[in-house]
């Protein structure tokens, strides 16, 4: 590893702590220090964002309201602001423009930067994290963490290490240590599923799956093996890409209980759309085309889609959308174990058009 350029970025990964709940405890004082969740409240309604004191109680993103107010019986929901997280997210970006203009937003909330060539001349990574974190505190009233190390990969894995309000610095002689000690649940990208998998196959941390190849890993992993074999080492060439183009939006849950009903379907599928449009709005996105996922009991994954000439750009239309392609496979012929929706052919800023309205009624013919 000698003389790899790669081994000599600077790469900062900046996350803000409970962000949508803190943003929420921020403005309204009687909120702080007691659990917060931001989302809907109703049957069908789903947390989008938890504040660490109700994340002590298991409250979670993405999880359904009514199991969230159960685990947490003084559980208080606020009904999210995106235009407030978003003028708080211009705020960020624009401490993090202080220091370099190679910034890759991951959502209104996380961003990687490449401070290798610094605009102020500070040289240090480590401090430069640090007058970060300290001008969003003072600037916002907000608290982030931020992971410093040589990749993109091993960044993102450190940022997650002192939450909340911590750093984490990893220098290249210590990337593939790091990386060993870790379950591999930590990694970005496997998800319950995948890591249950790794478990059954006898993977359980970042020094199990090193000692694997790459031949085996392809065989069991497709080609997401060459990622987590190169991975394992603490190695990713990756650059953070300041005009990356975000290509889908997607959302899915996996069931303990297979779901066999049309009725259980059709309300599981619309807490979907609750999430899936909460990405959407975070990222100001519109797309062409929809796509239905659904795994049966026996691991067997189908998908429907439609693509439209317009852009699905609201609420109502995408439930609309969905509902039409989860008729495609009613009634289904065995419990379903896992739905899913993402939303494709993404526009850019350009090719939409200035105030747009919602689309509202879709033809399907």
């Amino acid at each position: 590893m000698e003389g790899n350029p790669t081994l000599n970025r600077k790469i900062i990964h900046v996350d803000m702590d409970a962000f949508y709940a803190s943003v929420e405890q921020r403005d309204n004082p009687e909120l702080r220090g007691k659990p917060v969740a931001v989302g809907g409240s109703s049957k069908r309604g789903v947390v989008a964002a938890a504040s660490y004191e109700a994340r002590a109680f298991g409250v979670r993103s993405a999880m359904p309201s009514v199991t969230a107010q159960r685990q947490c019986p003084d559980l208080i929901f606020v009904k999210p602001r995106f235009e407030a997280y978003k003028i708080v997210s211009q705020q960020i970006r624009e401490i993090f423009a202080r220091h370099t203009d190679l910034i890759q937003p991951l959502s209104l909330d996380e961003a990687y930067l490449d401070v290798t060539q610094d605009k102020q001349g500070i040289g240090s990574a480590v401090k430069i994290a640090k007058a970060i974190r300290t001008a969003i505190r003072e600037e916002t009233g907000l608290t982030a963490s931020a992971g410093v190390s040589y990749n993109k990969f091993i960044a993102k894995l450190a940022s997650d290490q002192n939450k909340p309000d911590g750093m984490c610095v990893i220098l290249p002689d210590q990337g593939p240590e790091f990386v060993a000690s870790l379950p591999v649940r930590r990694f970005h990208g496997v998800g319950p599923r995948t890591a249950e998998k790794m478990a059954k196959l006898g993977v359980h941390t970042g020094a199990d799956l090193a000692l694997k190849d790459e031949a085996w890993l392809a065989q069991h992993f497709g080609s997401w093996g060459g990622y987590l074999f190169w991975a394992a080492r603490g190695i990713d060439h990756r650059p953070v890409n300041a005009n990356a183009v975000r290509k889908s939006i997607g959302a899915e849950s996996t069931y303990f209980d297979d779901k066999r009903s049309e009725a259980e379907l059709r309300d599981a599928l619309e807490e979907i759309v609750d999430i899936i449009w909460g990405r959407i709005e975070r990222n100001q996105a519109q797309g062409r085309t929809l796509v239905l996922k659904a795994r049966y009991s026996d691991f067997r994954t189908i998908t429907r889609s439609r693509t439209f000439g317009q852009a699905l750009s609201d609420r109502a239309s995408i439930a609309q959308v969905a509902h039409v392609l989860l008729d495609q496979i009613l009634p289904v012929e065995m419990g379903v174990r896992l739905l899913g929706l993402t939303l494709s052919g993404l526009l850019g800023h350009d090719e939409m058009p200035h105030g747009a309205k919602p689309q509202g009624q879709f033809t399907f013919d």
